[in-house]
């Protein structure tokens, strides 16, 4: 299943490319640091692209779109071979595209109700975003009483310093971010192997 390998690594980069000739180099130190997965945001013109190169290029990692609000985008974004998609609210027709395509779905919710309208459509994985704004490691714990079926990719505010708080949660299948992405291509294999290893510290 696409969810299970989408959690493999417990990261998923928020990856930005602004220029196309950017993708391979990027995903490349990515890989070699030790993270085999990839959220290409849709905030740039290439993105699209670059979703494209980046399958064709590495076809053992699990690359995905992010910051996807309607259908069209999805659509899009699946088209170039996006293997996941990532919203930063929750909408049903971009929702409704992933399940005629079978292609996971990560919308956004950060209240209940928001939660019980994304289970109401048979999902199960939240996006939490922004994470440090809506309270963080304590929202997240409350939750996971009253939606003991619900797993977070919380995003946003969290980087090497607070990452394991997140991830030592049970509710927790992954964490966002973009801290790794900074830097060369050099640091960016640097960061992402210490991310990597401090997972595998929970």
């Amino acid at each position: 299943m696409i969810d299970l390998k989408f959690s493999a690594n417990r990261i998923i980069p928020v990856v930005i490319i602004n220029d196309k000739e950017d993708t391979v180099p990027t995903l490349n130190a990515l890989q070699e640091g030790g993270i085999k997965v990839a959220e290409i945001t849709l905030r740039t013109d290439c993105a699209l692209n670059a979703i494209s190169i980046g399958r064709k290029t590495f076809p053992n990692m699990i690359i995905g779109a992010g910051t996807v609000i309607n259908s069209n985008q999805c659509k899009e974004a699946i088209n170039n071979g996006a293997q996941f998609i990532v919203s930063p609210g929750f909408s049903e027709d971009v929702a409704y595209v992933c399940r005629e395509k079978n292609v996971l779905y990560v919308p956004g919710g950060v209240t209940p109700t928001e939660i019980m309208k994304i289970l109401s459509v048979g999902l199960s994985i939240v996006k939490f975003f922004p994470a440090s704004l809506y309270g963080g490691v304590k929202a997240l714990k409350a939750f996971s009483s009253v939606f003991p079926n619900v797993k977070f990719l919380p995003t946003g505010g969290i980087d090497e310093s607070n990452m394991n708080e997140y991830l030592s949660l049970q509710n927790v299948v992954a964490i966002g971010g973009s801290w790794m992405m900074k830097g060369t291509y050099e640091d960016i294999k640097k960061l992402s192997n210490i991310a990597i290893n401090k997972v595998k510290e929970n």
